[in-house]
């Protein structure tokens, strides 16, 4: 038998308004142009201004931190300028630049149509993506048709193109003819070049130290990846949400919008509204203008909210700001939260994403927040100040005996960092720079 229950719960819901400023809050500078555009289709309430807004200023002063509005306005360098009648070049990527190349072939259709099919299946490192298999299925070809047609599009420029693992890209760049020991290395040794066993080389293929030495050097010349940097991919631009520079004693913070779509409530509608209308026109026009409010609010708290931020980041990474760009001080984004009194989620929509351009350069506001390490002296410093001196080590050290992970924690510990062995392992995997025994040159 069912049951009727009542039960007494308190709970929390965020308002519409509320779920509109958190989204806006999180977008980007592109991303919010496109839903301001995308606003001003779908409600009519909403008009765009017709005069250019200027760039809010904020100033910090390094003395008393007294923020001000400044009414100075630079020029904005990430403006975007229209390049009218200028001819626009046509430029062949990399899939069609070697499409073209097939015309160097005498291929009848069904081989074009194969070698076509195997281009579009190369991955952004110029490998082959898809099994040949699937493509003597789909085309019902025999093996060996298509692995022809492969052997010649793998001829094409540049070199290593199509190729189906590491050691096949490296052997179509290598010469046989000139360099048959690096060629006879990479066919029947690969796996011992590849994780550096020089020892067990020299004992198998009764090789001097010097011949070892100049066939690797034409091994380390070849390109692991070919299809790298010529691949079909926009730039991709970052366009700061914030410009800091400094000025006398003040740190001047410009909000970097200027460029969007200025919008309000449309005043026509705002008459409209208090004239005589019928309940469902007027229910209608109430609702859109509500939203147009809160869209207009959340776009002007997102601008303040940026600037809060910004603000709180210059007084808590002093030294960062004064040129120090290597001393960032231990920051999380909860020390940012309890100083503003806002959600440490707002926070987080704020800075993931989002740059700054700065005198020292562009950062992205995340990487101005950092974990910290008690040192022996007692000194708390950042997390990053420990990669940097992991990564001078890594660099200076000698090559030919590198450092493994036990060693460089002994150094680092000698220096008054009190690291584990798996937390340095951390860090150099973070910095992408492999263990000991593959850093080993002959």
């Amino acid at each position: 038998m069912v049951k009727l229950l009542q039960r007494l719960e308190l709970k929390q819901t965020l308002q519409p308004q509320q779920i509109l400023q958190a989204t806006i809050l999180q977008l980007t500078s592109v991303n919010l142009e496109e839903r301001i555009l995308e606003e001003l289709e779908t409600n009519p309430v909403l008009e765009q201004m017709e005069s250019a807004n200027e760039l809010d200023e904020t100033p910090a002063d390094d003395n008393d931190l007294d923020w001000e509005i400044d009414a100075y306005e630079p020029p904005n360098v990430f403006e975007r300028k229209e390049l009218k009648d200028m001819p626009i070049p046509q430029k062949k990527d990399f899939v069609e630049h070697l499409v073209d190349q097939l015309n160097l072939y005498d291929f009848n259709t069904q081989q074009r149509i194969v070698a076509e099919e195997i281009i579009y299946n190369l991955d952004e490192n110029g490998y082959l993506s898809i099994d040949l298999e699937l493509i003597n299925d789909r085309f019902e070809l025999e093996p060996n048709e298509v692995l022809s047609v492969l052997k010649k599009i793998q001829s094409l420029d540049p070199m290593g193109i199509a190729a189906r693992n590491l050691q096949e890209c490296l052997l179509l760049q290598i010469d046989k003819v000139e360099e048959p020991f690096a060629y006879t290395l990479l066919s029947k040794y690969f796996d011992d070049v590849a994780n550096h066993r020089y020892d067990q080389l020299i004992e198998k293929t009764g090789c001097s130290e010097e011949e070892l030495r100049h066939a690797l050097a034409s091994i380390e010349h070849l390109n692991p990846k070919p299809g790298m940097g010529h691949e079909n991919i926009e730039m991709i631009t970052v366009i700061p949400e914030l410009i800091v520079y400094k000025r006398e004693n003040n740190w001047i913070i410009v909000v970097n919008d200027n460029w969007l779509p200025e919008v309000q409530v449309s005043q026509e509608y705002v008459d409209m509204l208090a004239g005589e209308l019928d309940k469902k026109t007027k229910s209608f026009i109430k609702d859109k203008m509500d939203n147009a409010k809160w869209f207009v609010d959340a776009i002007s708290d997102r601008r303040k909210t940026l600037t809060d931020v910004m603000i709180t980041i210059i007084e808590k990474q002093p030294e960062f700001f004064q040129g120090n760009i290597n001393k960032l001080k231990p920051m999380k984004l909860q020390d940012i939260a309890d100083e503003l009194d806002l959600d440490i989620s707002t926070i987080s929509r704020s800075t993931r994403g989002k740059y700054v351009d700065t005198p020292y350069g562009i950062y992205e506001l995340k990487s101005f927040f950092t974990e910290g390490l008690i040192t022996s002296s007692g000194e708390e410093i950042s997390t990053m100040q420990i990669k940097q001196l992991l990564k001078d080590v890594l660099d200076n050290e000698d090559k030919h005996y590198p450092l493994t992970d036990e060693q460089l924690k002994e150094l680092l510990n000698e220096k008054g960092f009190p690291l584990a062995r798996r937390t340095v392992a951390k860090y150099r995997e973070q910095l992408h720079v492999p263990v000991a025994r593959l850093r080993k040159k002959i």
